[in-house]
This record gives C-alpha cells, structure tokens and sequence, in this order.
C-alpha cells in the first residue's frame, strides 16, 4: 500500500497543484482545506503522515497540530509545517506546537519527498509501502454515449477478477439514480449509496461502509446505486473520494460502473482511478463521444498519467465502421472486441448471472476471463499464484496455445 499523506491547504489551487505533485511521487493524498477537515479525518482516518499549513481561517496550522498531539492514538503521526514565513521565530512556534519538519513554501517536490521519507523510515521498513506490490488497483469503465454496455463489462470484469484471484472485490455503481450493477447479479438492493451518504464525509468509516456492500457469491461486493432521483445528490465528489480512500485499504480490485457524463463524481473516480476502460459501438455517434471522451482525458492528463484500455462492443450484427477508421479517429489502439452476442447477455440479464460466470465452455465467459487477467495488477500476472483458482489455469493455458500457434 502507499503512503498515505493528509495535506491541509486552504488554498485551492495550491492544494490541488501539492496533490498531483504528490501523486507523481507515488503517495496517496487525502488533501483537505482547514483544520478542523484535518482533525477529523485524523480521528476517523489516520494517515501516515501530515502536511500542515499554518495560516489557514477558522483554525490554523499551529493550533491544529496541537489538537492532533492531544489524541492519544494519533499523537506519533509525523507532522511536516508548511509555510511561507520564513524566519526563527515561526519556525520555533511550529516545532512547540508539535511539528516534526519545517518547510518554506513553496516547496520543493523531491526535497519534500526527501523528508517525508526520512520521517517514515521505520514505518516504510516495516509495511514495505515504497514497494507498488500491494498497491489497490482501481479501474473505471466508461462511455460518454449509452448502451455502449458499461454496466455488462463492470459487473463481468469485477467477477472475472475475484474468479480468478480467489479475492473480494469492489463493485461500485456510480449512476446517480436507478444504475443497474446490483441487477445484473440478482441482488436486493438492501442498501445502497444512499445509505452511505446520509453521514457527514467524516462519520464515513469503515466500519459504516462494509454495512451497506451487498455480497454476491462470485466474491463480488457491490456498492448500488440509490433508488431515487433525490437520494442521489446525496453523491458528492467529496464523499466519492472519501469512500476510495477507505475502499483502497480493504480491496486489491476496485471497480466502477460510470455514468455516460463528466459529473463531478464521475471526475472524482477517474481522478482516483489507475485504469480508464474506455467503450464504444462500431457506429459514427458512439465514436464521436468517444473521440470527446479521449479528448477530455487528454485535458486531464489521464492519457499520460493512467493505463486507457479501449473495448469495442459490437452490439449490432453488421455494417459497423471498420477497426481502422475507428482507432485513426479515435487516436486509440482497440485492445478489445466484445462480439455480437444478444442472446446470451439478455439472458445472462434476465437470470442476474453474468456470462464469465457460465463456465469454461462459453466464447464469452473466455473474454472477460482473458480481460480481467489483462486488467489485472502486473505483479499478480508476473507471480503464480499459491493457490491457482481453475479461472487462472485456464487463462495461462490459453496464453500457452497462443504461444505456441
């Protein structure tokens, strides 16, 4: 797992500039605006270390650090001061405080990075956490245009990958209202988002998050989506990204059902996700949205800073465009066709069991099995495992005949 940084920067800009940076260096960020945010995500959240800044309203860097050293639970959580007073006296302030490390905005990425590493030396040596090996992988699936088959590759990807680790894994369904994941798998929607997000961000913990998944045999845990309009604006990006940062250190695989638009918490998943599934139909509007979609990734810097993996779903028997024109315009390789198949995903559909679930026997069941290996974390596809699942056996074996065809 990586090191998990509390940044507390009122200034928007500033903080969002850190977080990146921060993310480049391999760190997860949980950045907040003041201090009573910090305090509160300590209590409920600890992180492995904190950046604080001083002159921040309602409270400030001081008297906060303060605060976090009178919890007796929290109180060896290392604390770097951040600020652009430069000079003795405030210096002294900060460490009376509290403070373990003084930085002078701005800062200096790699000598920030340097000091944070210094200060979790014993911690890094202990978890490993500089290692990506035991890092959460989040992948989001995605389509601008609908019926391009979101919810069929999320639900079929997320039980190919507990199928084949022999491991839980998150569903989340982010369609605001009436999304469909929960269906697909037969489940009753018990609880759903709204359930979760009824608390304030900082009474959502752990322990309130694992009430409200539905499990599902295949080892899937969905997160539903709410059952009406109204209870979906209860979803905010803020709760979204809480949620993630909770869900990262419970699941290796995280993954989300998105809804066909750039709401902010569909923003706030793709921010947090490491692999965008990007779908599209073989016909000139569904490529259009995906050339906007690619577009916007662009803008975000996603195509740079996450693995985009492009699916073509054939979802009417001919006369599509041909794979050549779709990938010049689109500027993206295909690494994926879904063949066309209604009868099988209808009926899949109407049963709530998903075609990777029907058995080595079925063309489809094989698809989502090989994506999900291909999906798949790259220290999980490099190791074989202790104990190898029948779905792992049949993805190597296919990989073997490949080979040597």
């Amino acid at each position: 797992m990586p090191i998990r940084v509390l940044l507390v920067e009122d200034d928007d800009l500033t903080r969002r500039m850190m977080t990146a940076l921060l993310k480049k260096q391999g760190f997860e960020v949980i950045p907040v605006a003041n201090g009573p945010m910090a305090i509160a995500e300590v209590k409920t959240s600890p992180p492995d270390i904190i950046l604080m800044d001083v002159m921040m309203p309602e409270m400030d860097g001081y008297t906060a650090c303060r605060a976090i050293r009178a919890m007796p639970d929290r109180a060896h959580i290392p604390i770097i001061m951040l600020t652009a007073l430069d000079d003795v006296d405030h210096k002294v302030k900060g460490f009376e405080a509290g403070a373990d490390d003084y930085v002078v905005k701005p800062c200096d990425i790699e000598e920030l990075t340097a000091r944070i590493h210094v200060l979790l030396r014993p911690l890094v040596q202990l978890r490993g956490q500089l290692s990506s090996e035991e890092q959460a992988r989040a992948i989001s699936i995605f389509s601008l245009r609908g019926g391009a088959g979101v919810t069929t590759v999320a639900v079929n990807l997320a039980a190919g990958l507990a199928r084949l680790w022999n491991l839980k894994v998150l569903l989340a369904d982010m369609v605001e209202t009436a999304g469909q994941t929960a269906l697909f798998l037969n489940q009753a929607l018990r609880s759903t988002w709204a359930d979760l997000c009824r608390a304030e961000v900082e009474a959502i913990d752990a322990e309130l998050l694992s009430s409200v998944l539905l499990p599902h045999e295949s080892g899937v845990m969905t997160l539903a989506s709410p059952r009406r309009p109204e209870e979906g604006e209860l979803i905010t990006a803020e709760k979204v990204t809480r949620v993630i940062s909770l869900l990262r250190r419970q699941f290796t695989y995280l993954v989300f059902d998105l809804p066909h638009r750039f709401s902010d918490s569909c923003l706030a998943c793709l921010d947090q996700s490491d692999v965008i599934v990007l779908l599209l139909q073989p016909e000139i509007a569904s490529l259009r949205s995906a050339s906007i979609a690619r577009e916007t990734f662009e803008t975000l810097q996603y195509l740079s800073e996450k693995k985009i993996y492009v699916i073509l779903n054939w979802t009417f028997p001919r006369q599509g465009l041909a794979l050549q024109d779709i990938e010049r315009m689109l500027k993206l390789p295909v690494n994926l066709i879904l063949p066309y198949a209604p009868d099988e995903f209808v009926t899949a559909l109407n049963l709530g069991k998903p075609p990777v679930l029907a058995g080595p026997e079925s063309p489809l069941s094989v698809i989502f099995e090989d994506l999900a290996f291909a999906l798949s974390l790259e220290q999980h596809q490099k190791t074989t495992p202790a104990n190898s699942t029948p779905v792992w056996r049949r993805v190597i074996e296919r990989q073997r005949k490949r080979k040597s065809a």
